[in-house]
This record gives structure tokens, C-alpha cells and sequence, in this order.
């Protein structure tokens, strides 16, 4: 009996599915490398009145430029190794769809879209980075501000945690868990429909998960532990049948573990 070899498009998809996984894996294991790496050379800080410690990612060093480069570059290979995993099945989506289309450099169409996507990450974590350095010069000039900090964190992870179980988080956490949606409600072609699709995920998915950004900050920027958790609760929800279970009772221990500290800090 003779062999049929499978058809020269079929192959050819084949291919390009390979690659974009491929090159997928190289990112995020870049990505995630140099995350580690920052997380070793960020490690430690500066005790503060009211017993919590400064991060290092908020002592400038250098000139303000130099510092708010080596953030963002930092912020960025975070995002790409804790959002790529959960934002894979969107590219493929894409990558598909352009295909079908009959799109000529779908590589760099799909690189595109992320670039689009992780430029809005990359706008929060700016404006976390000047949030950041206000509250890190007011509480180095006033001892008063910094024994609210823990206060304040405490508040925060309350804040973080009551959007998690808001109607908002749900209508945004939909609209992630349906890239199908998403990208049909993006056909246009060539590079502006791919930057305008990359973008408007982008938005969408900042909305749907800036509560566990903030958690992160607020329990530790540079800390692993807190970042593979906090990236694993953001792939559950996304990936996970029942993912808006998991929001819920991540909010209800956000909610909880706020509470805690808002005491802890008010009878010392």
C-alpha cells in the first residue's frame, strides 16, 4: 500500500504552528531568565520606619533616565514571562486567521500584536513606577507616611481583592477567556489592524487583571514566590474551565489577608 504524504498546505501549517510555539518558548524562557536574574540582583531593601522593607526596585540609581529604563525593561520581561503562557491562545487565534487571510509576514504581523499587548502592560508598570518612587521619596523624608505604608498595603490587597469579586472583573475576565471573540471582532489586515487588535487586548486584559499586578506590588515587586503566584492565578483564570472560581476566592484571600494587615500594622 503506498504512502500519502499529507498536502503541501497542511504541512506548511503545520510549520508555522510549530515555529510560533517555538519561538513562543524562546521568549518566554529569555523572559523568564532575566526575571530571575533581576529578582537575585534586586534582592533585599531598606527597613523602613513602621516595620516593612523597601524595595530596591524603588532606590533610583543612576540618573532618573537610567533608573526608569532599567525598571522598564525590567517590568517588561516580567510581563512577557508571566502573560505570555495565558495570552498564547489569542496569537494562535491571530496567527490563523492571517493565514486564512492570505497575509504575507504573518510572523511579524503576530509579533506585532504583542508588541501591542505588552505595550499597555508596559504603560501600567510606568505609571506603578512613578507611583512607586512618590511613595518611596515620602516615606524616606517623613517617618509619619512611612508607618502608613503597611496601612495602606493592607488597604490595597482589600481594594485588589473587592474588584475581584466585582461584576467589572467578571465582564473583563470574559472577554479574555474568549480569543475566538476577540479576534473576530478584529479582522482588519496588515500591521494597524494587527497593533489595534494587540492594544485592545492589551486594555482589556490590564482591566481584567491590574487588581493582582497591584497584589504583586504591594506584597513584593521583585519577589519570585509572589510573582509565580501570582502569574499562575492569572493563567487559571484565563485557562482554567472554572477560572472565574478562581478570581473569587483569590479576592476573598486578598480581601482577607488585607484585613490582617491593616491590624497587624494598627497595634504596633
Amino acid at each position: 500500500m503506498a504512502e500519502h504524504s499529507p498536502p503541501a498546505d497542511l504541512t506548511a501549517a503545520y510549520r508555522q504552528e510549530l515555529m510560533l510555539y517555538a519561538g513562543c518558548a524562546v521568549t518566554f524562557t529569555g523572559a523568564a531568565a532575566i526575571t530571575w536574574y533581576s529578582c537575585r540582583m534586586m534582592a533585599g531593601g531598606m527597613e523602613m520606619p513602621g516595620g516593612w522593607t523597601m524595595s530596591m526596585a524603588w532606590m533610583p540609581m543612576g540618573s532618573r533616565l537610567q533608573s526608569a529604563l532599567t525598571f522598564a525593561g525590567m517590568w517588561v520581561a516580567m510581563m512577557v514571562a508571566m502573560m505570555l503562557p495565558s495570552t498564547l491562545p489569542m496569537l494562535r487565534l491571530y496567527r490563523k486567521a492571517a493565514v486564512f487571510r492570505g497575509e504575507v509576514r504573518v510572523g511579524l504581523l503576530s509579533t506585532i500584536v504583542a508588541a501591542g499587548y505588552f505595550g499597555v502592560w508596559t504603560v501600567f508598570g510606568m505609571l506603578a513606577y512613578i507611583a512607586g518612587l512618590a511613595i518611596s521619596f515620602a516615606a524616606m523624608k517623613s517617618g509619619t507616611f512611612s508607618r502608613a505604608v503597611p496601612i495602606a498595603t493592607g488597604a490595597a490587597l482589600i481594594a485588589a481583592g473587592v474588584y475581584q469579586l466585582s461584576p467589572w472583573k467578571s465582564a473583563c475576565l470574559k472577554h479574555c477567556r474568549d480569543p475566538l471573540s476577540v479576534v473576530a471582532a478584529h479582522l482588519e489586515g496588515g500591521w494597524r489592524g494587527a497593533l489595534r487588535l494587540g492594544i485592545h487586548h492589551g486594555a482589556f486584559c490590564t482591566a481584567c487583571c491590574w487588581a493582582l499586578m497591584l497584589i504583586q506590588l504591594a506584597l513584593g515587586i521583585m519577589e519570585i514566590l509572589v510573582m509565580i503566584v501570582v502569574a499562575l492565578v492569572i493563567a487559571l483564570e484565563k485557562l482554567f474551565p472554572r477560572g472565574l472560581v478562581v478570581a473569587r476566592v483569590t479576592g476573598v484571600l486578598a480581601v482577607g489577608g488585607g484585613f490582617v494587615l491593616v491590624a497587624r500594622a494598627l497595634v504596633k
